[in-house]
């Protein structure tokens, strides 16, 4: 996991303003699963793929779900069609970037109830405990749904069960 710490960094010194979802939210909430990925929630307004672009030059993003696997510094062409999402491979690991979560909501609402965790010497924005198992919950995939049970035993452990 170094790598995406050290993705998870670079985002910060750039001031992009982004809320770590996914299974590294949960790693930092305390799950024990892995995670290879990093999945963060953002604006994708021109101007944040841009500032996207210039963080990330250097570590050759490519398109992941494209076959001809684009460069991200390349594609999307500035003035498309607004994007939703976009997933990257990288030299330091695959970053996934989306507006909105399944089950709770788009950027705002995400980060309006994000919590603020210490991250090495710096914070972060990490996706609320509840909102990360509503999230899981929803998905209802195998692996999602075992994160989800673990994290509801992190909540009761902490004393704030999960509010429905």
């Amino acid at each position: 996991m170094h790598t995406l710490n050290q993705l998870i960094h670079r985002l910060l010194d750039a001031r992009i303003d982004f809320v770590i979802i996914g299974g590294y939210a949960g790693v930092l909430h305390g799950s024990a699963y892995n995670t290879r990925d990093l999945d963060i929630c953002a604006m994708l307004t021109p101007e944040n793929i841009q500032r996207l672009r210039d963080t990330l030059a250097d570590l050759h993003p490519k398109h992941r779900m494209t076959p001809q696997r684009l460069s991200f510094l390349e594609v999307p062409r500035e003035g498309g069609p607004p994007l939703q999402s976009i997933y990257l491979n990288t030299d330091w690991g695959t970053i996934d970037i989306c507006t909105n979560v399944i089950g709770v909501g788009d950027f705002a609402r995400l980060k309006s109830k994000a919590a603020a965790m210490p991250f090495e010497d710096k914070t972060c924005l990490v996706m609320s405990l509840d909102d990360l198992i509503k999230t899981k919950e929803t998905l209802g995939r195998e692996k999602d749904l075992l994160v989800a049970k673990e994290l509801r035993c992190i909540a009761a452990a902490r004393k704030q069960p999960p509010q429905n």
